[in-house]
């Protein structure tokens, strides 16, 4: 069943960072019945460690910007985007402190709680298509 529009190919991976285990739970249940495949971390140390430990190939980070587990969201991002260039970063949240960073970081800026699994899908999904169309040129 694709709930969000065409299916995804199996090796689309987000890894999904929040503290909150509903949020977790029903975002990832949502992203996985949109076709994606779902690492789920409870804090940014666990999803540090599924990026060093190269297990899985992770496409898309979406991570509370709060940053459950010590370090934020934010640093984790800014962890990603040096470290793997080649993943796609959403936030979620407010960052009053770094907002026009958190833009550069996350490309579109950090989506407002609360928001819609809808507009989740729909913000991978724009944010891979762009990514598609720089690389065919």
């Amino acid at each position: 069943m694709s709930l969000g529009g065409e299916q995804h190919p199996p090796n689309e991976t987000v890894l999904l960072v929040d503290g909150d285990v509903i949020i977790r739970m029903v975002i990832a249940e949502y992203l996985r019945a949109c076709g994606y495949r779902v690492i789920e971390a409870a804090t940014t140390q666990e999803a540090r460690a599924v990026f060093e430990l190269r297990q899985v190939e992770v496409h898309i980070l979406l991570a509370d910007a709060k940053g459950p587990g010590g370090v934020s969201g934010f640093e984790l991002a800014q962890w990603v985007r040096a470290h793997h260039s080649d993943v796609d970063v959403v936030l979620v949240g407010t960052l009053e402190a770094a907002a026009g960073a958190a833009r550069d970081i996350c490309d579109d800026g950090p989506l407002k709680h609360p928001y819609e699994p809808q507009t989740v899908v729909a913000r991978i999904k724009s944010l891979r298509a762009r990514r598609a169309a720089r690389q065919k040129k």
